[in-house]
């Protein structure tokens, strides 16, 4: 209706469900949580209207009987409203914390604790550690992509698992948004017999790669901060390719530069002034690709000309990169979820 709507998420909690285990939520500790309600606020003139999204919770059927007329049922929400509703982070985190060890359905193994999973532990932004000294598990992320088996795009809440005590990818697990999946999760589990590299041991890789260890510490000599960005994470057919932009911020500037880019797949790491250049090294077969060890390798065209069909391809990565890093910047999360999915099809082998 031409209107701007803002959509809230409220819960129903409690710490008194009975055999459930306690879990940290906003200082507390609660053993029972329900996505209850999604609430409409009128960006115009501030009306709220509050939608029972879960018919099966007993605590909000009871304050729907208090407070009569209170909550709407789903059926009444325009449709423009629900194609905008996504699956919270909040129950997403603790249900990927949970299922990181209760996953294990052998009573054997799931008392011995021989399969458990965690969350991946990196610092982003170009922070480090927190006041207490530990760096915080990464956070869930909002993506646009077709999920194995399905026939089109949708939107999907992501967050990896890796083994205990391991760096390596062990699986995915994805919140749906869309339509009728609503709120399904659905776990993809990576080849054990198969190293699939998890964001700690590439931004591992990262920093002690020769070149881009000594390019670092050449600017930061000068006074000047480095900052690393954001870790993209692309699904490639049963692969994954990492993106890393490297920031400049001069010790009397306030806005940091963008200097170089960080493109990783499978053994292989190029940092270059530009996406286009990167992906050209990773990409390009005999035409500049740097090989594992290789420190101070340049592109070069010795092996033969790029194809026009890869030119245009790296071309269409760089712009859609650039979009993402943009949407990035302005908090566009549905833009640049769109740009990271449009990425990975580029960049899909043919």
């Amino acid at each position: 209706d031409g209107k701007v709507y803002w959509i809230a998420d409220a819960y129903t909690t409690s710490d008194r469900y009975p055999y459930s285990e306690p879990m940290q939520l906003n200082g507390g500790k609660i053993n029972y949580i329900r996505n209850s309600v999604k609430m409409v606020v009128d960006a115009y003139n501030g009306s709220v209207v509050l939608y029972q999204m879960d018919t099966e919770d007993p605590i909000i059927k009871t304050y729907s009987k208090i407070f009569p007329g209170t909550f709407r049922p789903m059926s009444e929400m325009p449709a423009s409203l629900v194609s905008h509703l996504r699956y919270p982070e909040d129950i997403f985190t603790l249900q990927t914390a949970a299922y990181s060890v209760y996953h294990m359905d052998d009573p054997q193994i799931f008392y011995n604790k021989e399969d458990q999973w965690e969350i991946p532990a990196i610092a982003s932004e170009g922070e480090g550690a927190s006041r207490t000294g530990t760096i915080p598990p990464m956070q869930p992320r909002h993506i646009i992509m077709k999920l194995p088996g399905e026939k089109k795009e949708e939107y999907v809440l992501m967050l990896p698992f890796t083994p205990r005590a391991k760096d390596n990818l062990s699986a995915w697990m994805v919140a749906r948004s869309d339509g009728e999946n609503y709120g399904k999760l659905s776990v993809y589990r990576f080849p054990k017999d198969k190293l699939v590299f998890g964001p700690k041991q590439i931004i591992g890789r990262i920093n002690q790669d020769p070149e881009i260890s000594q390019q670092i510490s050449l600017w930061s000599q000068g006074g000047s901060q480095v900052i690393q960005g954001s870790l993209l994470v692309i699904p490639i057919e049963e692969s994954l390719l990492y993106v890393r932009p490297l920031y400049l911020k001069a010790e009397a500037g306030k806005i940091p530069e963008l200097k170089r880019v960080v493109v990783a797949y499978e053994n292989k790491i190029a940092m270059e002034e530009t996406l286009e250049q990167g992906l050209a090294r990773i990409f390009g077969g005999g035409t500049g690709v740097r090989r594992e060890g290789s420190s101070t390798a340049r592109p070069s065209v010795s092996g033969g000309a790029l194809s026009e069909d890869f030119k245009e391809r790296i071309r269409r990565a760089l712009g859609t990169y650039e979009e993402a890093l943009r949407a990035q910047r302005d908090g566009d999360w549905t833009r640049y979820g769109e740009e990271i999915k449009r990425l990975g099809d580029i960049l899909k082998p043919r």
